[in-house]
């Protein structure tokens, strides 16, 4: 079967200890933006279809690897997601904008 698709570390040796031999490749820079960003994609569809707390925790995973590799501090994307929600809000009050 063919994936092509970025997967955790553990997952080629979880399959070998199964008895498969998975093929595999480390990809380059502009492979592995590539890759995060589908599997960002492949993740919120999997949340919003299911909306299980393990797809919640995949996405985060996801972002947390985008951070690591755009060298986004973490610490950094808090505060400028708390600086969004002090100046703009957050989405706690359930606001559906209709018109304007």
């Amino acid at each position: 079967m063919e994936y092509n698709k970025l997967v955790r570390n553990r997952i080629p040796e979880i399959l070998k200890e199964k008895g498969i031999n998975p093929q595999t490749h480390i990809a380059d820079g502009k492979e592995f933006w590539e890759k995060l960003r589908q599997k960002l994609q492949e993740e919120v569809s999997e949340f919003l279809e299911e909306e299980n707390p393990g797809e919640l925790a995949d996405i985060l995973e996801v972002i947390i690897a985008i951070c690591n590799f755009k060298d986004i501090n973490r610490e950094d994307l808090e505060n400028i997601r708390k600086n969004k929600a002090e100046q703009r809000g957050s989405f706690d009050n359930k606001i559906i904008l209709e018109k304007t």
